[in-house]
């Protein structure tokens, strides 16, 4: 198959599902892919929080595409459109043609665009963090859980609260998990204020005022509730009636967007029916791959992988040593879980996954 005849594939988004499609897309002589990515670095999004309270760590979670992508075709822009003529626009005016596209615009994140930008924003968390006595934490989801978790495992003199809108704290968790968190942060001296949220745009002088017209006094906050999904570009697409009342790509069983032969969509953007999780996005992202090679290669479309939503399943690390798992009814908190995810937080496996030294 000589190089004109490749298979031109096409991914949107570097985020975790993307950087592994890509990288297993290079495996394969038959493609020739483009990646096109509104930053310049794959962040392991899960290690954001470590890297808050210790910015070396960010070095290794934070990582330019060209390192595990050496040679790659890659654009750092965002796409802006998909027309009929099977070409992806970026906002730089490109217009890159595809045999097969791929979506995995997840949710929306930062906007630093390159890695040094990146690393200076964890420093500016860090300095932050260290110069503050009293924090204020937004969010009771596992962002929110797991930075106070890594404040009191790393600044234990800090007084924080956490504020959180929801009954219960990891609200996509059973109530055990959330039981045991407040009782795990509680006992750490953290203050944890549920049904109430936060009014940004009354708030002032390092004074939040909470719905429940509370006055919580704090040097420093962080807001820890989810980002929106990353599919507000696609409404005007060729796309724009394969999104959801939530903004999600609805995907049949092969994760091909439903009523597209030739696109497909992996990670948090898709309406998979399970959590939306780093592991999982990976899953996707292998799926894709074998059935981009399987279609491109000329193979019975009745061949494809189908992917079976996954079972519920989390883990949620608490500062350095301890974490709290749920597999299914099951929910267990301490060390024994902490060994599997506190310490490393799975960075050295991800880029092992990656070609790169762990």
């Amino acid at each position: 198959m000589g190089s004109e005849q490749k298979k031109r594939v096409v991914v949107v988004g570097g985020g975790i599902a993307g950087s592994l499609l890509c990288k297993t897309l290079q495996k394969h002589r038959h493609f020739d892919f483009t990646l096109i990515d509104s930053k310049e670095y794959l962040e392991i999004t899960w290690a954001n929080l470590r890297s808050m309270v210790e910015p070396t760590f960010a070095k290794r979670s934070v990582i330019n595409h060209h390192e595990y992508l050496p040679g790659a075709s890659i654009f750092t822009s965002d796409a802006i459109d998909i027309d009929e003529d099977n070409q992806v626009s970026t906002t730089e005016g490109r217009q890159i043609a595809f045999d097969y596209l791929v979506i995995a615009t997840g949710h929306m994140g930062n906007r630093h665009v390159t890695k040094s930008e990146r690393l200076r924003q964890f420093e500016a968390d860090y300095e932050k963090i260290k110069s503050s006595d009293s924090i204020l934490i937004v969010g009771g989801g596992p962002t929110g859980v797991e930075l106070a978790g890594e404040i009191v495992a790393d600044f234990p003199g800090k007084k924080i609260r956490l504020v959180h809108r929801g009954s219960r704290l990891l609200e996509f968790l059973g109530e055990t998990a959330g039981k045991k968190a407040l009782d795990w942060l509680t006992t750490r001296k953290v203050e944890v204020i549920l049904g109430q949220s936060v009014d940004f745009d009354s708030s002032s002088d390092g004074t939040y005022l909470t719905s429940g017209g509370e006055a919580i006094a704090a040097e420093c906050h962080f807001k820890c509730t989810s980002e929106p999904i990353g599919s507000s570009w696609l409404t005007k697409t060729i796309l724009k009636d394969c999104l959801d009342g939530s903004g999600r790509l609805m995907v049949d069983a092969n994760l091909r967007v439903k009523g597209f032969a030739n696109i497909f969509a992996i990670g948090d953007v898709t309406d998979v029916p399970e959590l939306k999780q780093g592991y999982l996005a990976h899953r996707h992202a292998l799926v894709v791959a074998n059935n981009l090679k399987l279609l491109i290669e000329g193979g019975d479309e009745g061949k494809m992988v189908k992917y079976t939503p996954a079972q519920p399943m989390a883990i949620v690390s608490l500062g350095r040593r301890e974490a709290l798992v749920q597999v299914r009814c099951v929910t267990v908190i301490g060390r024994i879980p902490g060994m599997l995810k506190s310490k490393d937080l799975f960075v050295g496996k991800t880029r092992k996954q990656l070609g790169l030294q762990a």
